[in-house]
């Protein structure tokens, strides 16, 4: 079960008034006169509407009581907001699984899958994902439907060339950056001009100092936080910022004026051995050469049985609760989720499908991770439990800017206790 600290929900629930209602949402798309039922489908990721509408017009053909409209929204985060606001909560949505997702589950909008047997088909730790950014009175508010990885993108070759394997533990990673630097090969290409681009790593390193309850114990002392509180971004995550610029130490020269595009196009020609970003980048990578032979692997620990893999949920698929056609939302996701669909869906998106009964991915980037996800070894991402008004992209950009990383953790505490100020009001 997954229980949130009582001043927690106290708080998510103050935030929810101001979203919308817990209750009484219903979806207003009715029966047409030829007994057809329309679904209103929010579908928030404009790269997957196509993808969508193949599985709409297989759905339609098996279901002809059914018409499903894909609403395709570019901002989905405001967008899902002003339907719930104006009572039009769609019939069946597909979000994000990061920070907004939870503060909306934990409002009560969505219909609660618990004891739903499709439940029983999805990877536990998945949900655990999407649990950890927040719940309505432990209900279980989506079903995760493909997820991403965080993890280090290396070159094969490169690797194979210099006797290198992928590294378990922080000083076998660093031996191998030494190593690749004395053959006269660029460890890793930053790519710092993007803020963004230094929070996959701070993920993937700052994971390790976020599990025993860290966000929930923050949560709790909200304008408490500080150096003398039970945790703080001071007091816990010095080494993972040290241990961020130690990176950047292997980076190639000028990496602070390159860009995310830069970083692709670069490590897709070879010019560096690894690259600090996710599986999303695979894709553009590819696309610059689609001969490269990249692998990924989660950040090492100082102890290589504690290694996790950081997993968002990229997909997560809800009902609006009280839609009045719910039957039809059921058909519809159950359909979204049978074992075909969702792996032609997975491998168009380079996802992970989260269904224990996959027949797997066929990518051999991709396949390096499965075991991670087999066994149930991921955990979230740290910057999808950091509330949207703290600048932390920009934070620990300047950090690797100008090595200040003491005082990139005092104003992200500071940040914190403004929140928790506002929020407590």
């Amino acid at each position: 079960m997954h229980v949130h600290p009582p001043g927690r929900r106290r708080r998510a629930l103050a935030a929810a008034a101001a979203v919308t209602t817990a209750a009484g949402l219903a979806a207003c798309a009715p029966a047409d006169a030829d007994g057809v039922v329309e679904l209103d489908f929010f579908q928030f990721k404009g790269e997957a509407v196509g993808a969508f509408d193949e599985i709409i017009a297989e759905f339609e053909a098996q279901n002809p009581d059914i018409r499903v409209v894909q609403n395709a929204a570019p901002d989905a985060d405001t967008a899902i907001r002003t339907l719930l606001v104006k009572d039009k909560t769609p019939d069946v949505i597909t979000l994000n699984g990061a920070r907004p997702y939870g503060q909306l589950a934990e409002a009560g909008v969505f219909h609660d899958f618990t004891g739903d047997p499709l439940l029983e088909r999805i990877n536990p730790a998945v949900q655990e994902v999407l649990a950890d950014l927040g719940t309505y009175q432990d209900e279980v508010s989506s079903l995760g439907y493909v997820s991403n990885a965080d993890g280090i993108i290396y070159n094969r070759e490169i690797f194979a060339e210099h006797d290198l394997e992928p590294p378990t533990t922080w000083e076998e990673l660093i031996e191998v950056c030494e190593t690749l630097e004395a053959a006269g090969v660029t460890p890793f290409y930053g790519t710092l001009a993007d803020a963004w681009t230094a929070l996959p790593a701070f993920n993937g390193i700052g994971a390790y100092a976020a599990q025993d309850g860290f966000f929930e114990t923050m949560r709790e002392q909200g304008t408490d936080t500080g150096p003398g509180s039970a945790v703080s971004f001071e007091k816990d995550y010095a080494q993972t910022l040290e241990r961020l610029a130690q990176l950047y130490t292997f980076a190639q020269d000028g990496y602070r004026g390159r860009a995310y595009d830069d970083g692709n196009a670069a490590f897709a020609a070879g010019e560096s051995a690894m690259l600090l970003q996710g599986v999303w980048a695979l894709a553009p990578i590819k696309e610059n050469n689609p001969d490269i032979d990249a692998g990924v692997f989660p950040y090492p620990a100082d102890d290589p049985d504690e290694r996790l893999l950081v997993s968002g949920v990229d997909v997560t698929i809800a009902i609006g609760r009280d839609t009045p056609h719910l039957e039809e939302a059921r058909r519809f996701v159950e359909f979204l989720f049978s074992q075909p669909v969702i792996d032609r869906f997975a491998a168009s998106q380079n996802m992970f499908p989260s269904v224990v009964d996959s027949q797997g991915t066929e990518d051999p980037t991709l396949l390096e991770l499965q075991p991670w996800f087999d066994e149930g070894r991921i955990t979230g991402f740290i910057d999808h439990q950091v509330p949207a008004s703290i600048p932390l992209e920009e934070t620990l950009q300047q950090a690797m800017l100008d090595g200040d990383t003491a005082g990139a953790l005092r104003t992200l505490d500071n940040e914190w206790r403004k929140v928790a100020a506002r929020t407590s009001e």
